[in-house]
């Protein structure tokens, strides 16, 4: 692209934009259409004439937005959430598994909510759905990504990230456990009149390998009066568990299971 003179590429800008078609200038003066059309993009870079895709992200544009849908995909992110950030390819993508289709619309919804002029989509996958926004503005938005698995790096909050999850607490623990948690029913047995008599209660579980992720919970429902224990599995402290009966009626009022 470098191998001609200033005034062939200067005539052929002046053609260009003279309304000119790359491929008939480039036929007109025997250079490549590829050079052609790099000459087009750098003459329409320097006049500032480049299309910019619009977009509504609140770290670009400082515009208002909605604050618990945030809080809410936050704990989906988090949890089972990824962001692709290639050169040609952008998304934010959550996976859900079929078995809750409310939980898929949900996080369409607040995608949706927080950015609502990107493309969103869903890819079905064997066993989940994957909903997918389309835009790189998704980093700006979580700026915890980066290259590689969550629970091999730090992750922690921005200060305005962390005062959405203060204002909105349950909204963030609800992204948590519809994404990494569950709600069970465990069971034991004890001796009554000397006959062994089986019990059921509820549980909340929320399992994770990040250190980091399982203590922005633990410290959220501290925060919101649940109790939790760290229940592990062998040597592996990956699960946050809530059974205190008072604690559970508070899950179950503001989480609940999914569906």
């Amino acid at each position: 692209m470098n191998d001609y003179s200033p005034s062939i590429r200067h005539h052929a800008v002046a053609l260009m934009r003279q309304g000119v078609a790359n491929r008939d200038v480039a036929e007109l003066l025997g250079i490549p259409r590829g050079t052609v059309g790099w000459w087009r993009h750098q003459d329409r870079q320097q006049r500032g004439e480049l299309f910019v895709p619009p977009t509504d992200c609140p770290s670009c544009t400082r515009r208002a937005f909605n604050h618990p849908a945030y809080s809410y995909l936050l704990g989906l992110y988090l949890g089972d959430g990824h962001i692709v950030s290639k050169p040609k390819q952008h998304h934010l993508s959550i996976f859900c598994a079929d078995a809750w289709p409310g939980l898929i619309d949900e996080a369409e919804t607040a995608m949706r909510k927080v950015m609502p002029l990107p493309s969103v989509q869903r890819r079905q996958k064997k066993g989940c759905a994957e909903v997918k926004s389309y835009t790189k503005h998704w980093t700006c938005m979580f700026p915890q990504h980066e290259p590689g698995k969550k629970h091999d790096r730090v992750i922690a909050l921005e200060p305005w990230q962390q005062a959405i999850v203060d204002a909105h607490p349950w909204e963030f623990i609800r992204g948590l456990f519809h994404s990494d948690g569950c709600r069970i029913t465990n069971w034991t047995t004890r001796i009554v009149a000397g006959k062994p008599k089986r019990y059921e209660y509820p549980r909340y579980l929320f399992t994770n390998k990040s250190d980091d992720i399982r203590k922005l919970c633990s410290d959220t429902l501290t925060k919101v009066g649940v109790e939790w224990t760290t229940l592990a599995r062998g040597s592996d402290p990956f699960n946050i568990s809530v059974a205190r009966r008072a604690s559970v009626a508070l899950m179950d009022t503001h989480v609940g299971p999914k569906y």
